[in-house]
């Protein structure tokens, strides 16, 4: 039988405000959780004149601990400064230390970027419209006749901005469409459409008169930092299309003499 004891070994909580920390956990299994408070204290005694330990902080990204694969998302924690927060992988000298849970505030004093603050970007940037093309041409349709509607906006949009000093790209994927035919009706779909007579994006007016449709673009995002690993944005961004003056004609069989030879 083989009996197995652990003296004195004790990692503080996410949200404890400890500072001790058992270097020998981390070193070995990183799997040390640390409190904001004392990730705070960590980075401040590190370098030349401190522990001389360089310590760092990545969005948690599950299993890819090394940052080969892309990060969906971000995990919410409460930290112990009392504000919502990110889980983050916490690395000494490149090597994963542990997790921490840190604030927005808490993460701008150590210099670290979290998803909270590219999410605020991702929602600010002005990101383009979707196009609208009607079918048939000439913004004009026929009651009971299917009208198509389609769009070519389908690639990603990209930017980059300054967060803390650092250069943050973010890109906007559209991954789905809100077609709206007149004020009420509308469907969304991941579908852009297409012309005529493949397209999928239909509709038949039912009346004559005038209709203003348009269709609104909900882009998805992710981000990266300094050219490093991409990372997903937790949430859409959705941004309204113009919408264009259509007419509706109703059109009326009629008879006429043939052509004399």
């Amino acid at each position: 039988m083989t009996i197995l004891l652990a003296i004195g070994i004790a990692a503080p909580a996410v949200g404890d405000g400890g500072t001790d920390i058992d270097t020998n956990l981390g070193d070995v299994f990183g799997t040390q959780e640390v409190s904001g408070s004392a990730t705070a204290a960590l980075f401040a005694g590190s370098g030349a004149n401190g522990d001389g330990h360089v310590y760092t902080v990545n969005p948690q990204c599950g299993a890819d601990q090394q940052g080969q694969a892309i990060c969906h998302g971000g995990q919410p924690c409460f930290s112990d400064d009392g504000q919502p927060g990110w889980i983050m992988d916490l690395y000494r000298d490149g090597i994963r230390y542990g997790e921490t849970c840190l604030s927005d505030t808490q993460a701008d004093n150590l210099g670290a970027i979290t998803p909270g603050m590219v999410l605020r970007q991702f929602k600010s940037i002005s990101w383009p419209p979707s196009p609208l093309t009607i079918q048939p041409p000439g913004l004009k349709t026929a009651v009971n006749l299917p009208t198509y509607f389609y769009t070519d906006n389908t690639r990603p949009s990209t930017q980059t901005v300054r967060i803390l000093g650092q250069a943050v790209e973010i890109e906007a994927t559209p991954t789905s469409y809100v077609y709206r035919f007149d004020s009420a009706d509308g469907i969304q779909t991941q579908s852009p459409g297409g012309p005529y007579p493949r397209g999928n994006i239909t509709h038949n007016y039912l009346y004559k008169g005038t209709a203003n449709p348009s269709v609104d673009t909900v882009y998805s995002g992710r981000y990266r930092i300094n050219n490093g690993r991409w990372t997903d944005i937790p949430e859409t961004v959705i941004v309204p299309g113009t919408p264009l003056a259509l007419t509706i004609v109703e059109v009326r069989p009629t008879l006429v003499a043939p052509t004399a030879p």
